[in-house]
């Protein structure tokens, strides 16, 4: 007969479980408080336990914790009524099987239980995990407490004490760096270099001395000798931003980096090694890719030894509320703004719109309606005036309404945002997004003037 210990301040939540879970295979053990169940932990010897986080006493992650050290091969399912990043990953890496919320679903319960008592591998893997976020570093914060970005924080939390690599996979403006820095930050290595490279962003013919380093007079304009990135990386994380657009020959030095771990800089003769953990990301379809020639199927399936998909903000539309409030907070310390409340009318509309850009366009939205606000809440006509309306943007189904050129449409844009900030430049340039330069550019251009 398996030992079950249930663990939990609420006595209903325990005997729930109980009467509705009880069989002739489990016998449940109760305590309510970290410090009882640990004594419990020593007294016997215990199949599996079902702990709430928050407690008086002694919470569920210090519990946790000291539980593992008493018996390493103990199960341990971690139930909450809060969600946040730092606490699933710490329940992760810590040892926890598995992170439930609540309200409970007892039929997931149940298969949950089944899981673990049969997967002792499962607790191989996990068992000796430590917390790795130090007191005197914050993490990126990665905001969510819906269903997908659960599953996400529970993997960062899995692979990010191991050098695993990792392919991050989501729409653009997801957030799949930050999930690449939580990983790296999380991990015993946070403190070696985590370097990330835009495969889109660096010229052809410059990638491979950017990854590998060049030796002096390798090619044109290689005045000294220079390290790549993997190199400098040490032990650290070498991020792979959009992967897929990394050209075909590079790919196959990439995959004998990976498959073999060393290199030589252009130009030179030296072997090299490197130790350091590749964390590769794209928005790209590779599969198709893949069908098409345009990926190499053995770099695919080494890049992908684990997989985190990130869900964009259109399925995670319940993230809003939390997301806005971070995204203010920070914009505030990035404008030297004091937004104190978003009125709930505000988050009823970004809650119904479509966010085909994802979290960075929410995050732009949001910086211009800042920058255009008035007073210390948020309110409905900054949102409206922080991006061109609907009749502007819109085509109309009638086909006699004349319609105007992008450069119209640009000129009138930028004439209403100047005419809303009394034409003060700068509070204009924050709200476009653009350089000071590139204003008076478009001034110019098309001859606007104070109404």
């Amino acid at each position: 007969m398996k030992r079950i210990l249930i663990v939990d301040d609420d006595i209903s939540s325990r005997e729930s479980i109980i009467l509705n879970l009880g069989s002739d295979e489990w016998h449940f053990v109760e305590a309510a408080d970290g410090e009882e169940a640990l004594k419990k932990v020593h007294e016997n010897q215990l199949d599996l336990v079902i702990s709430d986080i928050r407690m008086p006493k002694m919470d569920g992650l210090e519990f946790l914790e000291k539980a593992k050290q008493v018996q390493k091969d103990l199960q341990i399912i971690m139930i909450t009524a809060y969600d946040d990043m730092q606490t699933t990953v710490k329940a992760i890496q810590n040892g926890a099987y598995e992170y439930v919320r609540k309200p409970i679903d007892l039929n997931d319960l149940e298969i949950t239980i089944k899981r673990a008592l049969e997967s002792q591998d499962m607790v191989r893997r996990l068992d000796g995990l430590v917390d790795t976020v130090g007191k005197d570093y914050q993490m990126d914060n990665i905001i969510g407490k819906s269903a997908g970005m659960i599953e996400v924080f529970k993997i960062i939390g899995a692979v990010s004490t191991s050098r695993i690599t990792v392919l991050v996979r989501g729409q653009s403006g997801t957030g799949k760096e930050l999930i690449a820095k939580a990983i790296h930050y999380s991990s015993p290595y946070r403190d070696y270099p985590f370097i990330p490279i835009n495969c889109t962003a660096i010229p052809e013919n410059l990638i491979e001395s950017e990854l590998f380093g060049h030796e002096k007079g390798s090619f044109t304009g290689a005045i000294s000798q220079c390290k790549g990135k993997f190199e400098i990386a040490g032990k650290g994380t070498i991020f792979l931003d959009e992967i897929g657009d990394m050209p075909l020959q590079l790919q196959t030095k990439l995959l004998r980096v990976m498959q073999e771990r060393t290199f030589e800089r252009v130009g030179g003769s030296q072997t090299l090694r490197t130790e350091a953990r590749v964390i590769a990301a794209t928005h790209k379809d590779l599969e198709r890719m893949l069908e098409e020639n345009e990926f190499r199927e053995d770099l695919y399936y080494r890049l992908k030894v684990v997989e985190v998909t990130v869900p964009p903000l259109s399925e995670r539309m319940e993230d809003i509320p939390l997301l806005t409030d971070y995204l203010i907070e920070k914009i505030n310390r990035d404008l030297s703004k004091q937004i104190r409340k978003v009125s709930p009318q505000v988050i009823e509309m970004l809650m119904h719109r479509e966010w085909k850009g994802n979290v960075r366009e929410l995050e732009n939205v949001l910086r211009r309606a800042v920058v255009l606000n008035h007073g210390e809440i948020l309110l409905p006509d900054a949102l409206e005036s922080s991006a061109v309306t609907t009749s502007e943007t819109a085509i109309d189904a009638d086909d006699t309404v004349p319609f105007r050129t992008l450069a119209e449409a640009e000129r009138d844009y930028i004439q209403k945002v100047l005419g809303h900030n009394n034409w003060n430049k700068k509070r204009t340039c924050e709200v476009l997004n653009i350089a000071r330069t590139t204003l008076d550019r478009k001034i110019e251009q098309y001859d606007l003037a104070p109404e």
